[in-house]
């Protein structure tokens, strides 16, 4: 069976080994590189599983590492920034980044939640015996099988949290769900302070499905409560 493989980018070479270390304890294979345009490479010419991903890198930074990534591929991505602001980790999430850490980390934490990342992945990408029957609401239809959603006819790009987060709410119409229940579901892991990180996926979701515009929202807030599905 062929090892789950790791790519961590980050110009901080005493972080990278840190990284790697733990990772390799892990069983994990690991690969590092230094500038974001030597993680596009690998990227491209390897099979990665998962990639940790500094922001502020020589070449290129992780920011537009991430939008390239995103064209083509849809292993997890976990930032791994000295950048605190809640902008930036909100800008890292919107263009499609699975997690946000901060630096200084503790190791356990982001090994935690590698683990997490990965087992949510494999999970919705093995094969799968039966066709998913595609979900439609309207003019919005949703195709697990494919993970793609299509709005009027035309395909509506999400992220693959987004994607994960419309399918969970749109496969139990009218039931809530706490912030909480949706960063379990979709993230597959501990809650740690998933708060804000649901809500901006929750956010940019609504907007790429034109909810400003609709007089039934089909994803409503519960005050106090959580999240559901109008449709």
């Amino acid at each position: 069976m062929k090892p789950i493989s790791i790519l961590i980018a980050d110009d901080e070479e005493e972080i990278a080994n840190l990284i790697a270390i733990h990772l390799e304890k892990e069983g994990y294979h690991v690969l590092k590189v230094a500038d974001g345009q030597a993680a596009i490479d690998v990227i491209e010419n390897q099979s990665i599983d998962l990639l940790i991903l500094d922001i502020m890198m020589p070449k290129m930074d992780g920011y537009e590492v991430t939008r390239r990534i995103r064209e083509h591929h849809n292993m997890p991505i976990i930032f791994l920034s000295a950048k605190t602001s809640d902008f930036d980790k909100v800008q890292g999430l919107v263009i499609g980044a699975d997690d946000y850490i901060t630096k200084p980390f503790t190791p356990i934490e982001l090994v935690a939640r590698v683990n997490a990342h990965l087992r949510r992945f494999m999970k919705l990408n093995q094969p799968r015996s039966a066709q998913h029957s595609n979900l439609e609401f309207g003019e919005l239809v949703i195709a697990p099988e494919q993970r793609t959603v299509s709005l009027y006819g035309e395909i509506i790009e999400l992220t693959p949290k987004e994607f994960d987060i419309l399918l969970l709410l749109a496969s139990h119409p009218k039931k809530v769900y706490s912030v909480e229940n949706i960063f379990q579901h979709v993230w597959g892991a501990a809650y740690f302070e998933g708060a804000n990180t649901v809500m901006v996926h929750i956010r940019t979701l609504r907007k790429k499905l034109d909810e400003d515009k609709r007089k039934n929202k089909l994803i409503k807030t519960v005050w106090g409560v959580g999240y559901s599905f109008n449709g």
